[in-house]
């Protein structure tokens, strides 16, 4: 019996995949560099090994799984190809797996991510089922009926799956450092629809998505009436947004999902959809209401009168949906954004943007730009973004107690980079203080 050996194994789709085929009986290790992931926490409840790279890590029964972060360089995949050993990138390997299932992928230059773990969720709550989501999340089971997974349009990778179904949430341009315009994504995402066998459920408010040309049935579902899938009377309550659906102009039932926006509307939706198409009753997708979310999208934490939201929000129309959910889930506080914007590409491309939906909020906070090892910074910086958001101020790492200004407010750590060490500091710095402050009365 083979082992499958992961190089890179902490990426977020290369971690979901490393458990999916441990849940499946099968043996599994990885290495990467010895910098500690969140991804990593759930690997090693599963006791998979994790060890620091070298090409002393390879051996002749190994089947390899390689990271598409990593290059024919790497010490490793050298030396794997050195002795001819079976050899697959991340995106190709997945594409073999997910054949022996009934499989979903979900799509999209946004909400990927969140969708396919609701769709996890309903289906997981009445049928045996192997997911694997973005946030670094992923289940196997030997008998599973479906394979829900992220399949990501970036350098085209999505082009090795052959699923049955597919969901495409939005087109968008994003990833400038590889798409050349947003035609170039539409191509991109139309090449995906040739290769999906069975239907494809799209959104048919998102103007791209209505061109596309397909060869199997397109169920379209959205907010406008024009839709096959249509929500209509939304309600924000405290604990979500209830709406009706309504199939083909007829009603079909009430959902309720315990979050707020248009965004999260839409997702549902379309995870009603597919639901609905593989005849599931109306009482079983129900099961929205209780989803607890995915790792990064909008995960709260209540200090005091503020509450601290990290976010994997890193392009305009993200970060308009995530300041669009605190306003509607808290009406009454402050908004306060404190954002690292991810490669200096995309930073550059849509400079403008960034700054039209960051103005959203009521304050802005800006961190350094994170960039990506594959790109040139240019002359670039932070203040070129500063300069276009009023009153706008640069957050330092230690210097973030200025935050505890905003008493009354929900702080927005939104980014792809290492914003997470933003909201950590400052928090660590919260329990400083508190600690003195005990002391002083003691």
């Amino acid at each position: 019996m083979t082992t499958y050996h992961f190089i890179g194994i902490k990426g977020t789709g290369m971690s979901a995949l490393a458990q999916i085929l441990n849940d499946s009986g099968e043996k599994v290790q990885g290495s990467d560099v010895e910098k500690r992931f969140y991804t990593q926490d759930a690997l090693e409840e599963k006791n998979i090994p994790i060890l620091p790279f070298s090409e002393e890590n390879i051996k002749d029964e190994f089947t390899i799984i390689a990271g598409n972060a990593f290059s024919d360089e790497h010490p490793e995949i050298k030396e794997a190809k050195e002795r001819g050993l079976t050899f697959f990138r991340y995106h190709e390997f997945l594409g073999e797996w997910l054949k022996q299932y009934t499989s979903i992928a979900v799509a999209g230059a946004h909400g990927k991510t969140s969708t396919t773990g609701l769709l996890a969720h309903v289906l997981g709550s009445r049928y045996p089922i192997s997911y694997l989501i973005g946030d670094g999340t992923g289940k196997g089971h030997v008998d599973s009926e479906y394979f829900v997974f992220e399949a990501c349009e970036y350098r085209r990778h999505f082009l090795e799956y052959e699923p049955d179904y597919a969901i495409m949430t939005n087109i968008d341009f994003d990833h400038p450092d590889y798409f050349t315009s947003i035609d170039d994504v539409f191509e991109a995402f139309q090449s995906m629809s040739d290769r999906v066998k069975k239907g494809i459920i799209a959104c048919g408010d998102d103007e791209q998505l209505q061109e596309i040309q397909a060869k199997v049935p397109v169920v379209y579902y959205g907010l406008s009436n024009t839709n096959d899938f249509q929500a209509q009377n939304i309600v924000e309550t405290e604990s979500g947004t209830e709406f009706d659906v309504f199939v083909r102009n007829t009603y079909y039932d009430t959902f309720t999902i315990p979050m707020y926006g248009n965004h999260n509307i839409l997702n549902a939706l379309s995870v009603i959809a597919i639901c609905h198409y593989e005849d599931m009753k109306a009482k079983d997708i129900k099961a929205l209401s209780t989803f607890k979310g995915v790792k990064r999208r909008f995960t709260e934490k209540k200090i005091a009168n503020q509450i601290l939201v990290d976010d994997y929000a890193h392009h305009p129309r993200e970060i308009t949906a995530t300041i669009d959910s605190a306003r509607k889930k808290y009406p009454t506080k402050e908004i306060v954004a404190i954002f690292q914007p991810h490669t200096f590409t995309r930073t550059k491309t849509f400079l403008q943007e960034f700054a039209d939906s960051l103005n959203l909020a009521d304050y802005v906070y800006l961190c350094d730009i994170f960039g990506s090892a594959r790109e040139d910074s240019g002359k670039l910086t932070i203040d070129d973004l500063k300069k276009l958001i009023d009153n706008s101020k640069t957050l330092d790492i230690n210097n973030t107690n200025i935050l505890t200004e905003h008493e009354d407010c929900v702080m927005l750590f939104m980014g792809a980079g290492d914003i997470q060490k933003f909201q950590q500091a400052y928090e660590q710095g919260l329990k400083e203080d508190h600690t003195v402050m005990k002391r002083k009365n003691a």
